[in-house]
């Protein structure tokens, strides 16, 4: 049995690098301080751009609205620079904001995915009080002590600071042990947690460069963790590694022909729809 220092490791070795979801693995590791320290001023510097242009306008409107009304838009356009606009440029950049770009770093999960509309809201919510309200000082103090340089809107959501350097490689696709090819066509496989099939595809895709123990204890982690969703188990004497290869190539097997026919189904259905409205069969000639 692995222990909890070890579990901790192992799943920290296994999530180093970023999969996608095409399959391809970037070449990424926790940013540094500094790196994250110079995104931040950059995208500081463009909202406080954004933020004097707003003052500006609001206080040209507000001399002709009256007051009350120029600090209700200058409240809603505060929110909507510090919060609403964060949250947009992260959304739909799956984590790169303009500085994020200019220093070579994405946000991402802490399973490594992209992230997503609540990760980058809770990021710009807690960014109000952390980033604004204290003038950074609070962030800066929780990047430093953190590991992973976090800062407080990261550990609510569960984010971290990723350098991306740009390369990209695909991992050499797994094939089918021929031993196990029969056995994995007869058995039963249940579906694999996301995060588990992710942890199993990036172990063995970067196997060979983990130090022999090392290997050997993720591999055991996982195999174990898999076998409860295969049955029958594989062959007597079957290497840990070939068994993984063989779950994994079998469930995107399973899976691709499923999808497959499942559009070959939609394809015949829409074909049908559009010769025939409303579904109506030809009359019999």
């Amino acid at each position: 049995m692995v222990g909890g220092r070890d579990d901790e490791g192992t799943q920290r070795a296994m999530t180093d690098g970023i999969l996608t979801g095409e399959g391809v693995l970037l070449d990424s590791r926790p940013a540094s301080f500094a790196t994250r320290m110079l995104a931040g001023l950059l995208d500081i510097v463009v909202l406080g751009a954004l933020i004097f242009a707003i003052v500006v306008v609001v206080g040209v409107l507000g001399a002709e609205v009256g007051p009350q009304a120029g600090q209700a838009m200058l409240v809603v356009a505060l929110v909507l620079v510090m919060v609403v606009v964060p949250t947009t440029v992260e959304t739909l950049t799956r984590g790169r904001s303009l500085g994020k770009l200019a220093a070579g770093i994405r946000i991402v999960r802490d399973d490594g995915g992209p992230v997503r509309f609540r990760q980058a809201f809770v990021r710009a919510l807690t960014g109000v009080g952390e980033l604004w309200l204290t003038v950074g000082s609070v962030a800066l103090i929780t990047s430093m002590v953190n590991n992973q340089g976090k800062r407080v809107g990261d550990i609510l959501a569960g984010t971290y600071a990723v350098r991306v350097r740009g390369a990209v490689r695909a991992l050499a696709p797994l094939t089918m042990p021929p031993a196990l090819a029969g056995w994995a066509r007869t058995a039963d496989i249940g579906r694999l947690p996301d995060g588990l099939a992710l942890s199993a595809r990036q172990f063995l895709g970067r196997a060979a460069t983990l130090h022999p123990a090392s290997r050997a204890a993720m591999c055991a982690a996982l195999t174990a963790e898999i076998g409860r969703y295969v049955a029958p188990g594989p062959p007597p004497g079957t290497p840990p590694e070939a068994f993984l290869a063989a779950v994994l190539v079998e469930r995107r097997d399973r899976e691709f022909a499923a999808g497959s026919r499942a559009a070959e189904v939609a394809r015949a259905e829409a074909h049908v729809l559009q010769r025939l409205p409303h579904a109506v069969p030809d009359p019999v000639d």
